[in-house]
């Protein structure tokens, strides 16, 4: 499977510019590229309070029909972030669209602190069958707790895609737990991060993927970029083969809390 990650810089609270781009990279990737991932909320960036009303569209708007039409006339899927609204709410939201149309949508469960007060919090971890693999998908600030990839891949994910906004100075922390998440579930990582400046915050970059072994397979500095990888899906299935995280886990054990004063009190018991 040939994986691209598109590291880009993003103009925050509008979306032509934002689309534009999108547009391009999709028209431009190989024939023989079976997923692009983009950044988080990249079609919109990251609108203020004031802006986010005026800049959400629906999941069947302009923004994410026109995403669509050039996935299917390109023939290649996309995971790509946008500026959700429904019923009135508004929700950092990633699509997975293949040529076939949406294939699983995810609302951002996890809002970091400028999140708060612009989205409502997303109530759903969920995966999907795209290309004879479970996918399931993580915002940013998701893959700091370790439950909520965890939670994917007892659905059975085995391609985990984060699209991503990590800004300075916690570049080092999303790499190093991309990392993580994939080792500890098994699973191949694909994350897609946002670079540049806007809003008075600089972006890290340093998108990657990650092997089931935790192998970094591929990734990008600090700078605009396309890296194209390919994944050996066999490679899921070897890491498994002596044991399974899930098929180990010893979730029924629930410790104690124990002072330095018990501790110490058993001790002399014992002498």
């Amino acid at each position: 499977m040939k994986v691209q990650l598109a590291q880009i810089s993003c103009h925050d609270g509008v979306t032509l510019p934002n689309l534009t781009r999108v547009l391009s990279v999709i028209n431009n990737a190989s024939h023989d590229t079976d997923l692009i991932v983009f950044p988080e909320t990249c079609l919109m960036g990251f609108p203020t309070i004031d802006e986010v009303g005026q800049v959400a569209e629906s999941i069947h708007g302009p923004s994410i029909t026109a995403v669509k039409e050039a996935v299917a006339a390109k023939g290649v899927s996309v995971a790509v972030g946008f500026v959700e609204t429904e019923n009135g709410k508004c929700f950092n939201t990633t699509v997975l669209i293949s040529p076939d149309g949406v294939e699983l949508t995810y609302r951002k469960t996890h809002l970091w602190s400028s999140d708060i007060g612009v989205f409502e919090r997303g109530d759903q971890l969920a995966t999907v069958m795209w290309n004879g693999i479970r996918v399931g998908i993580l915002i940013c600030f998701d893959i700091e707790f370790p439950e909520s990839a965890r939670s994917l891949a007892i659905q059975g994910a085995e391609l985990l895609i984060v699209t991503n906004g990590n800004m300075d100075p916690y570049g080092p922390v999303h790499r190093t737990l991309i990392t993580a998440r994939a080792m500890e579930n098994q699973v191949f990582a694909v994350m897609a991060n946002r670079c540049g400046s806007g809003g008075g915050l600089v972006f890290a970059g340093e998108s990657a993927v990650i092997s089931p072994f935790g192998e970094v397979l591929g990734s990008l500095g600090r700078d605009e970029g396309m890296l194209v990888v390919d994944i050996d899906l066999t490679q899921i299935k070897k890491s498994r083969a002596e044991y399974t995280y899930l098929e180990k886990r010893q979730i029924p054990l629930v410790g104690e809390v124990a002072s330095l004063q018990e501790n110490q009190n058993q001790t002399a018991h014992r002498l």
